[in-house]
């Protein structure tokens, strides 16, 4: 459990970070969607470089198989990267973070409670939305300096 704790907190390191960069990057060239592009391009090219050394490509013949609306989760990801790198220069990397945190807060409360996606089941307790509304107090607090 612990590894996956930390794999997470590295990754959630790198939000604001790629946010920031490709943020500049954008501004640089005149072209957040152009920025977005190259962030893709480099992704893909990482990580098919990780799928072909570590698992192989025995899986994406699987893929035209699966159900078609697990694959707006593409969509999403563009539409978060466009949208902090077109943001971020204009609201501040901070602010645009910390409002995708607390958008990232109630989307996670619904699908665990609900299950959605397959997802594991964890009901919307008293306790657990009361963690949530400090931590969306925490993000507020944030925004008043």
């Amino acid at each position: 459990m612990t590894q996956y704790a930390v794999i997470m907190l590295a990754a959630g390191i790198g939000v604001p970070i790629l946010a920031a960069l490709n943020a500049a990057l954008g501004k640089l060239i005149g072209s957040p969607t152009t920025a977005a592009v190259v962030l893709f391009a480099i992704a893909f090219g990482a990580t098919a470089l990780v799928m072909v050394l570590f698992t192989g490509t025995g899986a994406l013949p699987k893929v035209m198989q699966a159900p078609k609306h697990l694959l707006l989760a593409g969509v999403l990801i563009a539409f978060y990267v466009l949208s902090i790198t077109h943001v971020a220069p204009h609201f501040g990397v901070g602010n645009a973070v910390f409002f995708v945190l607390l958008g990232q807060l109630i989307s996670t409360a619904a699908i665990d409670h609900f299950g959605l996606f397959g997802a594991q089941i964890t009901p919307l307790t008293w306790v657990r939305a009361g963690g949530i509304a400090v931590m969306a107090a925490g993000v507020a607090i944030t925004q008043l300096a």
